[in-house]
Parts: C-alpha cells; structure tokens; sequence
C-alpha cells in the first residue's frame, strides 16, 4: 500500500455582437495596495508539504478517522457498505491494515446508486438543504454522476484548487482567464473561486466563442490561461487564423486539466511555442475534487496528499503496485466522501523525491490514461496519449483523428492529419515511421484538408475504436 495526501485542508463587454474592448489596470499604489483585500496565504508551501512521511501518515489517518464520524452516522451509501464491511465506528480503524481491509468504492456502483435514489444517490451525509452547489462529470464515460457540496466542503475544494495555483507560481497580483462554459460539468468552477480566495482577478470566459475569448485574454491583460490542452492549442489556431501571436500576449503561465496532454513532453512543447508561457499539468475530477499538481519543478504530478489518500493498485488483482490504476480517498468533502474509490485512471509512481523538497508522492508524466479507454491493436497495447505525443513532436500538424476498425481477423489503425506546413507525404510518412519505431505498430496515415477535422472547447475525442460500435 502506498499512502500520498493530505494539505490543508469581467467578463469582456459585448454589444450587439461585437466585443468592445477595455482594459482593468490595476492602481499598484501604496495607498491601494495598503487596502487591498488579503487573499490566501501565498507561501510556496503549505505546513505538509515538507513534512516527514510519518507525520503526513499520522495526519490522513487521523483525517479519515475525523471523516468516518459523520459519514458512519448519517451516510446512507457507506453506512450499508461499510457496515457490511464490519466498520461501524470510527474508533475501529486503528492501523493502515484497517485502512487496506476496506472495499473498494467504483463508479458503476456509484451511478447504480443515484439511479435507485434519484437524483443524487444515498451518498448524502447532511439533509439536502445543507448543501449549496451541484455539479456533474462529463458525462465521456457514461451517465453523468450528480455531486452535491455543502458550504464546508466547496471551500475544501476550493483551498485545492489554491494548492494548484500556488504550486505553479501564481499569486494575487495576477489575473486568470477561464476558457470554460461554466455549465453543470464541474471542470473549472472550483478553480474560479480559488482564484478569488488567493486574490487574483477571475476573468469568465462562458458564453464566448473562441475569437472573443482572444479578445478578453489581450483587452484585461490576462497572465493566467485555464483550459483544456486542447482548447489551448485552438485558442491559438484560431488567433493565428486572425493575424494574432499569442506568444507576445501578457500570459505567462498556463494551466491544464480535462486531459493527459499537458503530461506529455510533445504536447506541452507546442502549448508553450504558442503561448509563449509555461505550461502546468493538473488532475481532477467531479466526485473526488483536485488531487493533482505540477511545482516550479514540472517533473511530474504531485499527489496532494494533505486532502486525500492515495494508492496505487493493480487494476486485475487489487494488490499494490508501482503502477497502475489510481485509487482515491478525499479527506474534507464530508457531505459526499469517496473512500478508496478507483479512478480508472492509469499512473506510474516515481521513484525519486522531487527536487523542490516536497515530500509528496509524485506521478511520472501525470496520468497515462484511462485503463478502459486502452487500445489492443494486433496484441499490442496502445495508450492514446502515446500516440498524442508521437503525433504532436510535429509542429507542421495541427490536428488530427485516430480511427480503429477491424478488417476481416485483422485490427487496423488508422491516422488522419491535417498538416499546416511542409511537404505533406513527407510529413505523414514521417508520423507513420515515429508510431512504428516507437510503438511497433503500423498504421495507416492520411492528410486531409484543413478546416476538416474537428475541434473541441472541453475534452477531446480524437480517438475512436468502431470494434465497439
């Protein structure tokens, strides 16, 4: 068993279509800085961070016992679970043993749970007045899980989302643009108020389209850019497409989520020509809260292991392993807790301490992928992030689509790419050279027009296996 936790716990102006522009300087006089609000603490580090692995055990396992109190008396879901488990009191869970003997949680049983007590399952520990927000996950893997916070745990969740942004450097005098719908997904909601609790101007970019988005980064002086990879890198296209270099614009850091490819060394490189910034990976999700951070390092994802328990498990024998699918316990959001919940996400635990003196566990290369959205190909097994990587080492392709089909007894993959310049035979039998080198695996490349291939504002969908269809 591996433990890793605890921490802490202007718009633009629009009319009649057109984006009229205006820009917020901030007075950095003596007199006004005297007056402005004080926001979150923003020391490099928080008071576990640096601690001894001994005392951060102590600490989650004190943190969980805290949890199991509430949870055990008023929680339907875990009362029944844990219950059938043997656990009826806190005071029961005296060691990691205790901790290990517990079940796993899953998402199925989760979704099967909100389908029989609609809308918001039994995993409720307060009445449902007590609690102030609802979100849900995206709904790319399935049936959309509601989560509901209460006051207490929103702030939880917020003060995570605090660690990720003091983690990458960023502080009160900047200023965050969010390109993000701000719908019922949860993506960057929590990051929005983080924002504010740190004292750095929250700049909403919902119900904008992408060249308004430029627009209101370059009029309010944006430093801060929080968005998908993806949607970075068509934030970029599209300001390309209109005469703009975002590289000379006011942003200087970016920060991702919604996808492995910030991790990816191929992926961050294009996001960082483009911006001109560097570039910070960053997980999360809707019913676990923002577990995951890059430090001034960027060497891969620390766990924040001051808010949850981490581990790391083989996903077919539920053993420890040093890689493998990622599993999840929060330690603050008492109205809907996930205890030992597994992800689905597939990681790789390095095996060094970071050089920023974090004693946090860290991931190698953030998340890999999901376990389930793996690809076997003539019996191989392929991570779409592998692929990503491979493909985005090519500053000439600016998209491209994956496509599985079997053919006859025989799988095949196959490429599209839009490649924006160069030679494009050259180009495509390139990427189609680098995938075989690298992942022994042929594949099919064409170049297509550009304007051809989709483009995607949240979480892409490059890669589609139609074996499954």
């Amino acid at each position: 068993w591996i433990n890793c936790c605890p921490t802490s716990t202007i718009p633009c102006i629009e009319t009649r279509g057109t984006l009229e522009p205006y820009s917020l300087r901030r007075d950095s006089s003596e007199e006004a800085v005297r007056h402005r609000p004080r926001g979150h603490d923003v020391s490099e580090y928080t008071s576990l961070e640096r601690a001894p692995r001994e005392r951060l055990a102590d600490h989650q396992l004190d943190a969980f016992k805290s949890l199991l109190d509430p949870v055990l008396r008023q929680n339907r879901f875990y009362q029944q679970k844990l219950g059938d488990a043997g656990l009826r009191r806190p005071q029961d869970v005296v060691c990691w043993d205790d901790f290990q003997s517990l079940p796993f949680t899953t998402k199925i049983e989760l979704s099967e749970d909100q389908a029989a007590n609609p809308p918001c399952g039994s995993n409720l520990t307060y009445p449902v007045d007590q609690y102030v927000r609802i979100h849900q996950t995206s709904g790319t893997s399935g049936r959309p899980l509601k989560w509901m916070d209460t006051e207490a745990d929103w702030k939880w969740f917020t003060d995570c989302w605090v660690d990720v942004f003091r983690a990458a450097g960023v502080r009160a005098e900047d200023r965050v643009f969010f390109a993000f719908s701000f719908g019922p997904f949860v993506g960057f909601w929590s990051a929005f108020d983080a924002a504010r609790t740190l004292g750095a101007l929250a700049i909403p970019g919902g119900g904008m389209n992408s060249q308004q988005r430029i627009r209101a980064i370059l009029d309010n002086d944006a430093t801060v850019l929080c968005s998908t990879p993806t949607y970075a890198l068509r934030l970029n296209e599209v300001a390309r497409e209109n005469g703009i270099d975002l590289s000379d614009s006011s942003v200087k850091i970016t920060i991702h989520a919604g996808e492995p490819g910030a991790g990816l060394p191929s992926t961050r490189r294009k996001i960082e020509t483009a911006w001109g910034a560097k570039c910070y990976d960053h997980a999360g999700a809707t019913e676990v809260g923002p577990w995951g951070y890059e430090c001034a390092q960027r060497a891969g994802l620390h766990l924040n292991e001051g808010a949850f328990i981490f581990e790391v498990i083989d996903p077919e024998t539920g053993t420890t392993a040093q890689e493998g699918e990622l599993v999840i316990t929060n330690l603050g959001r008492v109205g809907s807790p996930v205890i030992r919940y597994r992800t689905g996400d597939r990681v790789r635990l390095s095996a060094s301490n970071c050089a920023c003196g974090r004693t946090f566990k860290r991931l190698d290369g953030g998340v890999i992928g999901r376990i389930d959205d793996v690809l076997t190909i003539r019996g191989v097994s392929v991570y779409p992030s592998a692929i990503e990587d491979l493909v985005r080492a090519f500053s000439e392709v600016e998209e491209f689509a994956v496509d599985v089909e079997r053919r006859g007894t025989m799988d095949e993959m196959a490429l599209r790419l839009e490649v924006t310049s160069g030679d494009p035979g050259h180009i495509s039998s390139q990427v189609e050279r680098a995938i075989r080198e690298a992942l022994s695996l042929r594949v099919e490349v064409e170049v297509v027009p550009h304007g051809t291939l989709p483009r995607f504002e949240f979480k892409s969908r490059r890669f589609t296996d139609h074996r499954k269809d």
